[in-house]
């Protein structure tokens, strides 16, 4: 259970951020969630706090490629609950063509503007509680090695209780099974989540992160039963039929499936720097990047 514990989502009003909060708040977690999406978000809102309370759920309007709109959110999430424990950076979007700036202002920076403020509320030094941040990107997004050890990530640091209080908590950024392999059907979807897994991989093994309390984990969903998903069915482009048949062939997951993946992410606290692939074909699969850090090359 996450009693007490209050999570941070972006994106939060429909689709994947929705079966996250949901998820969460059956463990007695409070949730706080944004979306650029106003009224959405009210709607989704009202649903939540009939279901779960008033006091467990807030939600605010919020545009992630605003720093300021962002470090607002934040801001009211503490003033609100007290506290902070877990971050997830769950909001992006697809776009390859006239929109893909935009496409890279949500997916990659926004998820490295929630992550810097994730760490500013949970690091022990800064009076956060330590705290889990989630990072969510997607299965293209580079070479791994897969290593599964009874569910755990072998080789990849721990976070620790540090000497200054903290009891460790997790940032979690929400990639996709496109951020771990080249497509070239979607190339600049594949940078930005590529660039989520790296991203967080290369701060979960920071030392100055690790001894701040908190763990950075990346979930990379293949196709889920979502809005963006159901939209590649309607372009029927030749790129569009070839998406489809991909897609058929690996299956669709339901949000809930995908969000019981992340939901061991958050509570599991041997996992850090920890990158779970999932897909309805393939479930559920841990891998590592071949990476080698400052040190090991000095």
């Amino acid at each position: 259970m996450l009693t007490d514990k209050v999570v941070l989502i972006t994106g939060g009003a429909q689709g994947l951020g929705l079966a996250f909060s949901e998820i969460l708040l059956e463990q007695d977690a409070k949730v706080s969630f944004c979306d650029i999406n106003d009224e959405g978000g009210k709607e989704t809102l009202q649903n939540l706090q009939n279901k779960y309370g008033e006091s467990k759920v807030m939600f605010q309007k919020c545009n992630v490629t605003s720093q300021d709109e962002m470090a607002a959110f934040f801001k009211s999430t503490k003033e609100k609950f007290g506290r902070l424990d877990v971050v997830i950076n769950n909001a992006g979007i697809g776009g390859e063509t006239t929109s893909w700036e935009r496409t890279v202002d949500v997916n990659l920076k926004g998820m490295i503007s929630g992550t810097f403020l994730g760490l500013e509320y949970l690091k022990t030094d800064k009076g956060g509680n330590g705290g889990v941040i989630i990072n969510v990107s997607s299965a293209a997004a580079g070479k791994f090695r897969q290593r599964r050890e009874g569910g755990v990530i072998v080789n990849v640091s721990s976070a620790q209780k540090t000497d200054k209080g903290g009891n460790g908590g997790v940032i979690i950024n929400v990639s996709s099974a496109a951020g771990l392999r080249a497509n070239p059907l979607s190339p600049v979807y594949c940078a930005s989540k590529s660039g989520v897994v790296a991203f967080s991989q290369s701060l979960a093994c920071n030392e100055d992160v690790i001894n701040g309390g908190v763990r950075i984990n990346t979930i990379c969903p293949a196709f889920a039963d979502t809005a963006l998903v159901r939209d590649l069915y309607k372009d029927n482009s030749v790129n569009g039929n070839r998406v489809t048949e991909f897609i058929n062939k690996i299956g669709i997951m339901t949000t809930q499936e995908v969000a019981e993946g992340l939901l061991e992410l958050v509570t599991d606290e041997r996992k850090n720097g920890a990158i779970l692939k999932m897909s309805k074909l393939y479930g559920k699969e841990y891998v590592t990047m071949e990476y080698k850090t400052v040190n090991n090359i000095l």
